[in-house]
């Protein structure tokens, strides 16, 4: 059973800020996860195999293609910015 105290604790390391009437709320809230936790333990689960992904999916990436719709020649001619040395010149983004 936790109590108030130990709820100011908790709060305390996680560097939460608790009003004194939220305490209290806290602490039924903590108790009754505590007490849902110890019915989970007493489920048996050794029949059970363990899982790490449910829908049966494989390896569901697909190949990477390399897709050359323009060159870059073409791709320079979009834009209206000075081009220098076959880069798109810009202003710099950090000054000194």
């Amino acid at each position: 059973m936790i109590d108030e105290k130990q709820v100011k604790h908790i709060a305390k390391l996680a560097r939460l800020e608790l009003k004194d009437g939220k305490v209290s709320k806290f602490s039924g809230q903590l108790n009754d996860i505590l007490d849902y936790m110890a019915l989970l333990e007493k489920v048996d689960v050794k029949k059970v195999e363990e899982t790490s992904q449910v829908t049966g999916l494989k390896n569901v990436s697909q190949e990477d293609r390399i897709i050359t719709k323009c060159d870059g020649d073409t791709l320079l001619l979009c834009s209206p910015l000075p081009k220098e040395r076959k880069q798109i010149r810009v202003k710099p983004a950090i000054t000194m």
